[in-house]
């Protein structure tokens, strides 16, 4: 049976871990090859470089500073170069600095916009040439339930996540005609490093307001990200896709 990104190529940002890591090893696991970013080329990097390549797949890690306008267009003339073509884009990159807003500094929303919503413009922009060229692909920016919603002590990050929903949707109308999709996911509370970090009471508390009474896995939302790249979602674009456990419904 074709697997069902056989043959394909997808970017994924900030892929060495957590989120982005799984959506790179569902990706390849279905054939796709593999070209992904971090910020480093560490050790963290190169394991989960092999990793992919394991699975049969070409697979390449790049150091990337995803807010950086001019370094995204190398790294993805690169990537071009080395694979060929990118049928998927997958704008995973993000980071948090969370605090209230009385105490928030300039320095802490600059990073977390610039990281989290500027490299979505910048990955974006920088690989439709080539998909308005070969007139396909599928764009999917990790957005978050906060962006929906809102969230105290996360006024960067929720206006970074909501702005990547009205990103996603705007692309989605000016690309559809040239056969481009523009999709995001708003995940909700996922059990990654990150929330392994908060205490046990912590993580409790956040579950007692899930529906489901859990949080999710980074192959929960790796899932939907995969139909979101496939032609399983050929006529599904400019959607905000929710992987919450009925969170925020």
């Amino acid at each position: 049976m074709k697997k069902l990104l056989e043959g394909k190529t997808a970017i994924v940002t900030g892929a060495s871990r957590g989120i982005g890591k799984a959506i790179a090893m569902k990706y390849a696991e279905e054939g796709c090859n593999i070209a992904f970013t971090d910020l480093f080329y560490d050790d963290v990097a190169k394991a989960t470089e092999a990793e992919l390549a394991a699975l049969g797949v070409k697979a390449k890690a790049y150091a990337s500073d995803a807010s950086n306008f001019e370094d995204t267009v190398r790294v993805v003339d690169e990537i071009v170069k080395e694979f060929g073509t990118v049928d998927i884009l997958v704008n995973n990159a993000g980071i948090t600095k969370d605090t209230l807003l009385m105490r928030m500094s300039e320095s802490q929303w600059d990073a977390v916009i610039n990281v989290n919503l500027k490299s979505v413009f910048n990955f974006t922009k920088a690989v439709q040439p080539t998909m308005l060229k070969q007139r396909g692909g599928s764009i999917i920016n990790m957005s978050s339930v906060v962006g929906v919603s809102g969230n105290a002590g996360q006024a960067n990050y929720s206006a970074s996540k909501a702005g990547i929903i009205g990103f996603t949707k705007s692309v989605a109308k000016e690309v559809g005609s040239r056969g481009i999709r523009s999709n995001a996911i708003a995940p909700g509370f996922i059990i990654t490093e990150m929330t392994h970090k908060l205490t046990d009471e912590v993580r409790k508390a956040w579950e007692q307001t899930i529906p489901m009474r859990r949080g999710g896995q980074p192959e929960e939302v790796a899932k939907v990200a995969l139909f979101l790249a496939s032609d399983l979602s050929s006529y599904v674009s400019g959607q905000v896709i929710h992987v919450c456990g009925a969170m925020n419904c």
